[in-house]
């Protein structure tokens, strides 16, 4: 079926509805829906394990609070450090008041390892690379919800293709009054739809993983395996996405790509860990 397809011309506009001056996007949503929907994939695991529920809401604000936080230093100390050479001021004020230009990934990965070691040294029930790799379930799912939420903000495209999935995406402009979408004259890879995707498949395979092995998880294993999957992927994503600041058009790799190389090398410390350890179980 594919075959017969020449390209696919993306109309979404990056809102469910919009009633006067208020609308409600898809990429709110979407974010939120990976934090609700989450709770409850870790109120089934603490359940199922035996452990003590109480603790799932300290659990929700540590992700929420480390999530954002993270993603917004994240863009703006990886892409905006030229905003800070200039104005160090203007830098903090746009980094924590809206208008939101940006969330990135590897700085909320960073933040939020950081948060959930913090959660953990108060709960000894609870160590490190339990609560990590339990976590890391939902923040795969989470991982998908968002890239479906950039591919509704036709943001984070791909670079021209001849494939027949290839997206036109709509270039918003605002018309009398009326956000309205103006088809690119490009076809291009959905790279959103391909990242939404693997996301999607990780998050059965960690879901399927711990739902085998549950209380006798091998301790780090299914955090090894996000860190290597969302980010070795992620690498190689990069070379079929366009760049997202100017800066990066000069590079060999671009900033996605260099900051994953770390991440990437975490997991397999973490791996190798796991491995060594691999009779060690919650």
């Amino acid at each position: 079926m594919l075959l017969l397809l020449s390209e696919i011309t993306w109309n979404t506009k990056p809102y469910i509805f919009k009633i006067g001056s208020f609308e409600l996007p898809w990429y709110g949503l979407l974010f939120a829906a990976g934090f609700l929907i989450g709770y409850q994939i870790m109120a089934h695991i603490f359940k199922k394990e035996g452990r003590s529920e109480k603790d799932l809401d300290a659990l929700l604000m540590t992700m929420i609070i480390s999530t954002v936080i993270g993603a917004r230093f994240g863009h703006y100390f990886f892409y905006e450090t030229a905003l800070l050479q200039e104005n160090p001021g203007k830098f903090f004020l746009d980094m924590i008041t809206p208008p939101f230009r940006g969330l990135a990934s590897h700085g909320a990965a960073i933040s939020i390892v950081f948060a959930l070691w913090l959660y953990a040294r108060k709960r000894p029930d609870q160590p490190f690379l339990w609560v990590t790799d339990r976590m890391v379930i939902p923040a795969a799912l989470g991982g998908a919800f968002i890239r479906l939420g950039n591919l509704m903000n036709h943001e984070i495209v791909g670079k021209p293709t001849t494939l027949p999935w290839g997206f036109r995406f709509n270039d918003f402009r605002l018309i009398n009054g009326e956000v309205v979408g103006i088809p690119e004259n490009v076809v291009r890879h959905p790279a959103q739809l391909y990242e939404s995707i693997t996301c999607f498949l990780l998050f059965g395979l960690l879901f399927f993983l711990w739902n085998r092995w549950k209380a006798n998880t091998p301790r780090g294993s299914l955090t090894a395996i996000w860190f290597i999957w969302i980010f070795g992927l992620r690498f190689f994503y990069e070379f079929i996405k366009e760049n997202q600041e100017n800066f990066e058009n000069s590079m060999t790799l671009n900033m996605g790509q260099i900051l994953s190389i770390p991440l990437v090398l975490f997991g397999l410390i973490v791996l190798f860990i796991s491995l060594k350890n691999r009779n060690m179980a919650a």
